[in-house]
């Protein structure tokens, strides 16, 4: 079972949720694919980590056998080559490493070769086996390292697993949701968070996934997140109230239900509401 806590924004409490549902579970697995500024694992403190480097496929020109054709200039439709003063230029940030340029070049001037654009990284934390990937500062879509988090043979298919999104809905995310059973979108109580809510919502829908919101610093009075759920007929799976202890306790990179009873009977029984709610998706469309 994989369940996908996203949000619009950065600060809503998505890694809060993820972190705490994945501890919450007797045993499970938790995967940050918030590759940019992963933080999970600061929470987790996992140990026995093992490291891998992840590296994507470029082009490399030999310029003796290049004619200058220019076929794989008209070919690619990311603007990653270009032929100028007789020299082909390869620029890697925009290139999406599909290979096309290789394989149509007529004088085989064209060659593939590895460039590692960020780290996958694995261990346990107590009941939970934390995975982390991390891109390099300055490369441009960490797609390849979510999709080797995603595809981990060591994670069983009946496992719990809580999949800790990048903010937003951008392609990292539509990669982070592509497999989950379910999505938990978390929104604050503001008409920005409203807004930011609103863009996930669309992104579910758009991907057909099953989902329900959890309500985060909920204070008293008008919350315009959840009229926005009401509205919307999107089911409300909890309420987080705006908690100084709550806030304390995450702020100091600590798991609030290993320190503290009623956060774990919090976390439970929210967990249970979502398992339950996959199931009904699961008989439903069965």
């Amino acid at each position: 079972m994989r369940i996908a806590v996203l949000s619009g924004k950065g600060g809503t409490g998505k890694t809060l949720i993820a972190v705490n549902l994945a501890s919450a579970a007797k045993t499970s697995a938790y995967i940050d694919c918030d590759v940019e500024e992963p933080n999970g694992h600061l929470f987790f403190k996992p140990e026995g980590i093992e490291e891998a480097e992840i590296a994507i496929k470029i082009p490399s020109v030999s310029e003796e056998l290049c004619s200058g054709c220019r076929i794989c200039v008209d070919f690619c439709k990311f603007n990653a080559l270009a032929y100028i003063k007789g020299k082909l230029k390869i620029f890697d940030e925009v290139c999406h490493s599909c290979g096309g340029c290789v394989l149509f070049c007529p004088e085989k001037a064209l060659s593939e070769k590895d460039k590692v654009i960020g780290k996958v990284q694995r261990g346990v934390s107590d009941n939970v086996a934390v995975s982390t990937g991390i891109l390099n500062t300055g490369e441009a879509s960490g797609v390849p390292i979510i999709k080797k988090l995603l595809n981990n043979s060591m994670i069983e298919e009946e496992t719990l697993t809580l999949i800790d999104c990048p903010p937003g809905s951008a392609c990292i995310v539509m990669e982070s949701i592509k497999e989950a059973d379910y999505c938990i979108l978390v929104a604050e109580p503001t008409l920005f968070g409203v807004h930011n809510l609103q863009m996930v919502h669309e992104l579910v829908k758009l991907f057909d996934k099953p989902h329900g919101v959890v309500l985060n610093k909920c204070l008293e009075g008008e919350n315009p997140a959840e009229i926005f759920c009401l509205e919307k007929d999107i089911k409300i799976l909890g309420r987080i109230a705006f908690d100084n202890e709550l806030g304390t306790i995450n702020s100091n990179a600590r798991i609030a239900v290993r320190e503290n009873e009623k956060y774990k009977t919090m976390f439970s029984s929210l967990l249970q509401k979502v398992t339950r709610e996959v199931h009904h998706e699961t008989v439903a469309n069965s």
